[in-house]
């Protein structure tokens, strides 16, 4: 996939004011528009300014697109970094939903690098009708992305976060206003999960009352367990000697806690070890699974090559004998 310069797109700077971007859009828009200019590519060209112009014009979808940074070209390859959207904080106004807590876009063919960051759908059509004297809206539900320990799901949490919303000031520049909530983390939840916070959204108009914000769960990357739905992994490294003859280890879980494990005498590397239960809690909770690895110690001295030769000339083993034809 390839990075799109937006800016590039419409000839502005990327500090350039809503005014600015609007003029830009609309001068090229008629210079290239299909009913107008007949040159091969010029439709293309129309096509690759409405989709800059529907991200630019757009407060928050500029601000999460400038959440990529200034140091990718046009036409470079791109791949979005991984929970590049945490703590970004929009409303259904602007995001429809449906990818990840971002989703919707523009009448018009999206590009792929536009559906990776945005989603796919189209644009809500006219506004909310909160601007009649007299009336009475519910505010805009609010979504954001956010992070939590493995450990959390596990014993539950309270945690402060951080969340960014941005606005324009007054001269037309999107700024990002920041506000911390405290969150009760509970017990069991999983990635792909949400919290809804009531009253925490946008305000409401009249006697409508303000909109609820989802916080949507994913975990923090962990040096040592993998998460599967409701199941965890761990890659528990064992020596050549305790697979050969087998052993008894203590296995660390996510919960905080240490369990005592026999390793069968013959233990093949790979072999799942399942522990029934042991995973994220619910009313079916997950289960935990020890997945071992051989791990070789080195022959850095003398005496430790000749316990490797030693150990050579002990075995008959050959263990490529499968790769002959």
């Amino acid at each position: 996939m390839k990075f799109r310069d937006y800016y590039e797109t419409l000839g502005v700077a990327r500090s350039a004011t809503e005014a600015e971007i609007k003029s830009a859009y609309r001068k090229l828009a008629r210079k290239y528009h299909p009913d107008v200019n007949k040159e091969a590519g010029a439709e293309d060209q129309f096509k690759e300014l409405g989709e800059a112009y529907a991200v630019l014009k757009d407060t928050e979808k500029r601000a999460a697109y400038d959440r990529m940074g200034a140091n990718w070209k046009n036409g470079q390859d791109f791949t979005p970094p991984p929970n590049w959207n945490e703590g970004f904080e929009y409303s259904d106004n602007s995001f429809g939903g449906g990818h990840a807590g971002f989703g919707g876009g523009f009448e018009g063919d999206q590009s792929e690098f536009f559906e990776s960051l945005f989603g796919r759908g189209r644009q809500r059509q006219g506004g909310r009708a909160g601007s009649h004297q007299g009336m009475n809206f519910k505010g805009q539900d609010h979504h954001a992305k956010i992070l939590i320990d493995l450990a959390d799901a596990y014993n539950g949490a309270k945690r402060t976060i951080s969340l960014h919303m941005p606005a324009q000031d007054e001269s037309g520049h999107v700024v990002t206003q920041e506000r911390k909530l405290d969150v009760s983390i509970p017990k069991g939840i999983k990635a792909g999960q949400s919290l809804r916070l009531s009253g925490q959204g946008a305000p409401g108009m009249g006697a409508g009352g303000p909109g609820d914000l989802y916080l949507e769960i994913d975990f923090h990357p962990n040096p040592i367990y993998r998460v599967d739905g409701k199941d965890v992994y761990l890659d528990l490294p064992l020596a050549p000697w305790e697979v050969a003859l087998g052993t008894s280890v203590n296995v660390p879980t996510p919960a905080g806690s240490t369990l005592e494990l026999t390793i069968p005498a013959g233990t093949m590397a790979g072999r799942k070890m399942r522990l029934k239960g042991k995973g994220i809690p619910s009313a079916e909770p997950g289960d935990l699974y020890v997945v071992p690895t051989i791990a070789l110690p080195a022959a850095d001295s003398e005496s430790q090559k000749e316990a490797y030769q030693a150990f050579e000339k002990a075995f008959d083993f050959h263990p490529r004998t499968h790769l002959k034809g």
